[in-house]
């Protein structure tokens, strides 16, 4: 792997994650190594799967694990880091939580994967399956179970969010 193309993509990934309210792990030669594994990823199958998760190789399939991936948000409010710790909060960052080992939130053989247990039954019509999140800031909404750590429209802290539906 190409070292210069390393640094090209350490650079862009903090420069793009600054600009949208996320920060890289400090520790630059982990961030190059993690850098490294998606490029090796990318070569390997043609798109930046985790390099700390197993991709199946078909692009579809592994949706969720493309960096960043699905489960970076609600894994950075829960721990402070996503599962790999590319990303990292503001508590990380500035040493007032100490980094902990992240559990998977991927389900076994991913999100298209048989379930193991029944599904639980749908939602019925008109209740939403996650609550709806308002930024008060800018008024972005949106559907999960809890706010973003900051607003990808105006990067307001997730205090800053209200239950909206």
């Amino acid at each position: 792997m190409n070292p210069a193309d390393i640094e090209k993509v350490c650079a862009r990934l903090r420069r793009e994650g600054e600009a949208a309210g996320y920060h890289l792990n400090s520790d630059e030669a982990f961030v190059r190594d993690l850098v490294e594994g998606l490029l090796t990823n990318e070569e390997r199958y043609g798109y930046r799967a985790c390099p700390c998760r197993l991709a199946s190789g078909v692009r579809e399939d592994d949706l969720d694990i493309v960096c960043p991936c699905d489960y970076r948000d609600p894994d950075l409010n829960d721990f402070g880091a996503c599962y790999c710790a590319l990303y990292v909060s503001d508590e990380i960052l500035n040493g007032t939580r100490e980094l902990e080992s992240i559990p998977d939130r991927r389900p076994p053989g991913g999100p298209g994967a048989e379930p193991t247990a029944p599904e639980p039954a749908a939602a019925p019509a008109g209740v939403l399956a996650h609550p709806v999140w308002r930024c008060r800031v800018c008024g972005y909404l949106c559907a999960r179970e809890e706010p973003p750590g900051v607003c990808p429209i105006c990067k307001a802290k997730k205090e800053r969010f209200e239950k909206f539906m």
